[in-house]
């Protein structure tokens, strides 16, 4: 069904919005929401690794630069972490 109603190019559209995907003006939490939507809209099944990364790279460098000295395991950890530093 999806294939009948949902144009081709759709798919390419949002796996492009998901790669672009950066935290600009918006807060944490709400990156965080974006980054997931995106990923539920894009049919993507990241391991956790490549989610990190992903979530990582898109944060303002001042988070970014913070968040390299902590650890964390899971993502829920990480999002966590990254909340308080903002």
């Amino acid at each position: 069904m999806r294939r009948r109603y949902v144009p081709i190019s759709y798919s390419r559209i949002v796996l492009l919005k998901h790669h672009k995907l950066s935290q600009g003006n918006i807060s944490v939490e709400a990156y965080c929401k974006e980054m997931e939507m995106a990923l539920i809209r894009a049919n993507i099944d990241e391991d956790n690794k490549a989610k990190n990364t992903h979530l990582l790279s898109g944060l303002n460098h001042d988070i970014r630069d913070v968040m390299e000295l902590q650890e964390y395991v899971e993502l829920e950890d990480l999002v966590h972490k990254v909340e308080q530093v903002e």
